[in-house]
């Protein structure tokens, strides 16, 4: 499969030229099975450019949402493919606290967007499951969903398939002070084996304690969970929108020391908009 990052950002989008190595677009990424099957991991501001690459598709897309934060649900306004005649949109809605598997679409209503939902010319399904399903087929690959400790709650995912598997577990705290829905041996088997794990790292130890308890994890705590896992590699993900570019490569740097100092033969890195990996 060919994972493509479209959007790494967290909370709010930033744009200006402190912030053009990473990119500034809130949360996307795109999954291209080996049959070409698309699927999309959230609608972040990111979506807007992968809409533009889809759009001369007439394939379904399957968009994954972890959440319906709107850092994670507001590019999908602008993503092209909705307003192709007969194109077919599945989205499958995250594991929220309060139920509100439409919420990606209702954006577009009232005050909030000029175009109604209602107008679409695309075929948009809402994929309703019930919590207690936690793994279907889609394509050529195998899903799997989990709850994630975050404020409200929502879905991470793995995508298997011939062997290969992705794991995206982003907005989770592994260690909040609230009741977690997961606890962290719980995550580690979720991501077991991941040949690329991509994880929130939105924060550092000097941003404690004040964002306890906001839903993100620690970067360090990102690599504890891809060493215990044994992940291959390790995609810190969901970068604060007060990080710069020079900020990220100092994060990214010291998480590679602590994959040295636990010897682990892993690679880490911070996504960044544009960048494809192949597993």
């Amino acid at each position: 499969m060919q994972v493509t990052f479209y959007g790494v950002r967290g909370s709010i989008p930033t744009p200006g030229p402190e912030y053009m190595k990473y990119g500034g677009n809130t949360a996307c990424v795109h999954v291209e099975l080996n049959d070409g099957t698309d699927i999309v991991l959230d609608a972040g501001t990111g979506i807007r450019l992968l809409g533009k690459k889809l759009a001369a598709k007439k394939t379904p897309i399957n968009l994954l949402l972890s959440h319906n934060h709107w850092d994670h649900i507001q590019g999908f306004p602008f993503f092209v493919p909705i307003y192709q005649p007969g194109r077919d949109i599945i989205i499958t809605p995250g594991m929220t606290k309060l139920e509100q598997p439409d919420a990606v679409v209702k954006q577009m209503s009232g005050s909030y967007f000029p175009v109604s939902k209602d107008v679409l010319a695309s075929n948009i399904l809402i994929k309703r499951l019930p919590y207690d399903i936690t793994e279907w087929n889609l394509g050529s690959a195998v899903v799997k969903r989990h709850p994630m400790n975050h404020p409200g709650g929502g879905s991470c995912y793995t995508i298997e398939e011939d062997g290969s598997k992705l794991a995206y577990i982003t907005d989770n705290e592994l260690y909040p002070p609230y009741k977690k829905d997961t606890d962290f041996l719980e995550f580690v088997n979720f991501a077991k084996n991941a040949d690329l794990l991509i994880h929130d790292a939105q924060y550092v130890v000097q941003d404690m304690p004040a964002k306890l308890g906001w839903g993100h994890s620690v970067a360090e705590e990102a690599v504890k969970l891809a060493l215990a896992s044994f992940a291959k590699k390790l995609a810190l993900y969901s970068h604060d929108p007060e990080r710069t570019d020079k900020d990220i490569d100092e994060i990214v740097e010291h998480a590679g020391e602590i994959f040295e100092i636990g010897g682990a033969d892993a690679q880490c890195f911070g996504a960044y908009e544009g960048q494809q990996v192949i597993i």
